[in-house]
């Protein structure tokens, strides 16, 4: 059987009040990045629209991938959660200046609430 490797990196945010999860886990030629908020590593507030908070998740999911070996120009799918569909422009205009010029299989929903009342998570599978 694949054994499966636990990815940590302190440049993006620790599980959600220490919520059983990991940032990201590794198997095979594949890494599945749990999903990212707009947070600073060791916030617990999130802050700001819904630009700033697309460009700090993205910059935490670029931080995990860095960490098991892989990087944004692998991503291979990504699942995009926002609390409010009216945001999707505000999300795709940052969102597209970071996934590159063949961008991921994506899905996209609104979802009833978000923790720490975010306005968008995303979470992504990538290859090394």
């Amino acid at each position: 059987p694949m054994e499966k490797t636990v990815i940590r990196t302190e440049a993006a945010p620790a599980p959600f009040q220490g919520a059983p999860y990991n940032q990201a886990i590794v198997v095979g030629e594949l890494v599945f990045v749990a999903g990212q908020l707009g947070l600073e590593p060791g916030d617990t507030a999130v802050a700001g629209n819904i630009g700033e908070q697309t460009e700090r998740a993205l910059a935490n999911l670029a931080a995990i991938l860095e960490a098991a070996g892989s990087s944004m120009d692998k991503l291979v799918k990504t699942s995009v959660f926002l609390a409010d569909l009216d945001d999707f422009q505000g999300m795709n205009d940052v969102y597209t200046t970071k996934v590159g010029d063949r961008p991921p299989a994506r899905s996209t929903f609104q979802v009833a609430r978000l923790p720490s009342g975010a306005l968008v998570e995303i979470e992504a599978v990538a290859h090394l």
